[in-house]
């Protein structure tokens, strides 16, 4: 008897101690082992682009006349958090303005001051109706700033003076994607030489790279230099575009071997492998991340016959022609007008191609879908167009592709220039 009892004792204090094993930790009670703590996540610090930086660029404006390259990308962020889906901001010339900065002249590049403008479009020179600062195209017949818009002309002829200025300071902003063909670090090649050769201070309000993160494709060679690439780079830099006026500056890549005088206020929190969303599409048809991310690779498709997606919701997210074998490529869509696509190619006409949209981010140009898209078209001779080569940079590209060669083959043809490359731009990195 007495041991039942005993027994049902113990066994009743056995039973309160498994229980409270299960209760809540008290805060006496000693941490679990590092192994076994949740998983924490370190939160990355805010992206704080050049222009939200007012504080270290503004004393330079005030009290001059100020001249600024912008496009509908320049924005000063109210909230200071760019990663935001949906962030609230100003754009920067009408920020400047209300800080009492004499803003006379704003020069615009391709799809124009708000962005709205085809690719290759014609752009007129007008008037910003909200602030009536004249706006400059520097697109279409005017790539580079000319003299008169930046310093008066002499009154006579006997005047040996340069010419009142009219602009005694440019501000560059515009939102780059990082690949050569993408044309705004062409603008950029033009407003540092016209600023140069015009004795004006350039500032570089930098932004980050969204394919900052590599570097590849085959290097221009000088020949095929043009507006998609003027400079002997990769496809895919590796640079934000204050890095890359640097190398501009420091290469000598402007005419006479001049150099600008340039001032680059850096972005905060960057680093060239730092994720960044863009929470302004920088051309109509870059709608979102991954159209940005495979820009570099399907670009190539805009010197062939197959589409990359423009007159469609998908742009730089698909490609297709009707000349793909619909056996092998069985996704469809039908190009029609739409927002940066007016006459998009193949209007109205049934595509075969590839959607891409569910694909991995890449960090490296992929080949195989415009080698795959020639090995299984109609006509092979009419695949390649005159603009495959400028968008390359190179023939060789083009001879490899019709020679058979692999994405593999092809690549390793790259490396001794990319090497050279990677020594070259090592001298004017801002970030790591």
């Amino acid at each position: 008897m007495i041991f039942n009892v005993f027994k049902n004792t113990v066994l009743f204090f056995v039973l309160m101690m498994i229980s409270c094993g299960n209760l809540p930790k008290t805060k006496d009670q000693k941490p679990k082992p590092e192994n076994q703590q949740p998983a924490t996540y370190k939160q990355q610090p805010k992206i704080i682009v050049g222009a939200n930086q007012i504080e270290n660029y503004l004393p330079l404006l005030m009290g001059k006349k100020v001249g600024i390259v912008a496009n509908q990308t320049s924005v000063i962020f109210k909230d200071n958090n760019q990663n935001n889906n949906t962030p609230k901001y100003t754009h920067l010339v009408d920020s400047l303005i209300s800080l009492k900065v004499n803003v006379v002249r704003v020069f615009a590049p391709e799809h124009g001051f708000r962005g709205t403008a085809d690719a290759g479009e014609f752009i007129k020179d007008g008037m910003d109706i909200k602030t009536g600062v004249p706006i400059i195209s520097l697109y279409s017949g005017n790539k580079k700033p000319k003299l008169e818009q930046l310093k008066e002309t002499k009154k006579y002829e006997s005047d040996v003076s340069e010419g009142v200025s009219q602009i005694d300071v440019m501000v560059f902003d515009l939102q780059d994607v990082g690949a050569r063909f993408y044309t705004y670090i062409s603008t950029l090649h033009y407003v540092m030489e016209a600023c140069a050769e015009a004795h004006i201070p350039l500032i570089i309000l930098d932004r980050s790279n969204p394919n900052g993160h590599y570097i590849d494709g085959p290097i221009l060679e000088k020949e095929y230099s043009s507006f998609v690439g003027m400079h002997p780079i990769p496809v895919v830099y590796g640079m934000t575009i204050g890095e890359y006026a640097q190398m501009i500056n420091g290469e000598k890549w402007l005419a006479q071997g001049i150099q600008c005088n340039l001032t680059v206020i850096p972005v905060k929190n960057y680093t060239h492998q730092t994720r960044y969303h863009l929470p302004i599409k920088p051309s109509p048809n870059l709608p979102n991340d991954k159209a940005i991310n495979l820009y570099p690779s399907l670009c190539f498709f805009e010197g062939t016959n197959v589409s990359a997606g423009r007159g469609t919701d998908k742009q730089f997210q698909i490609f297709g022609s009707p000349f793909l074998d619909n056996t092998i490529f069985n996704f469809t869509f039908t190009p029609q007008p739409n927002e940066g696509a007016k006459h998009p190619k193949y209007q109205n006409v049934l595509c075969y191609g590839t959607d891409l949209t569910q694909t991995e981010n890449l960090n490296a140009l992929n080949l195989n879908w415009l080698i795959n898209a020639y090995n299984n078209t109609e006509n092979k001779s009419e695949f390649f167009n005159a603009f495959f080569i400028k968008l390359a940079g190179t023939k060789k590209l083009q001879q490899q592709i019709e020679a058979g060669l692999s994405e593999v083959e092809i690549k390793e043809t790259w490396q001794e220039g990319l090497e050279i490359f990677k020594r070259t731009r090592s001298n004017y990195l801002i970030y790591k």
